[in-house]
């Protein structure tokens, strides 16, 4: 069984990424009724749903790395790309004070 290594760097921030993360799945879903707020790891799933990739809880070893990589890139392209924008956001606001 491969060991997880993802750590946050600030563990303070946990709350916060998975704010975001409930962000975007509701931005970026077809369904506006869709909510995370429950257990924001759950977006994983709703995602996986959307694009028709059969991921299960627990052992996903039968998918295969296109199958993962629409349900990663999908919900993390998208929090990389809002969190890009934020911090343009705050550079350019520190830039005028």
């Amino acid at each position: 069984m491969a060991r997880r290594r993802n750590r946050l760097l600030v563990p303070e921030a946990k709350e916060a990424l998975d704010c975001l993360k409930c962000q975007v799945i509701q931005e970026n879903t077809a369904d506006p009724n869709v909510s995370c707020t429950v257990n924001p790891n759950d977006a994983k799933y709703t995602v996986a749903k959307q694009v028709g990739v059969p991921l299960a809880k627990g052992d996903n070893g039968e998918l295969t790395a296109r199958q993962a990589g629409k349900v990663g890139g999908r919900l993390g392209g998208s929090m990389v790309r809002r969190l890009v924008e934020l911090a343009q956001q705050q550079l350019s606001e520190q830039g005028q004070s």
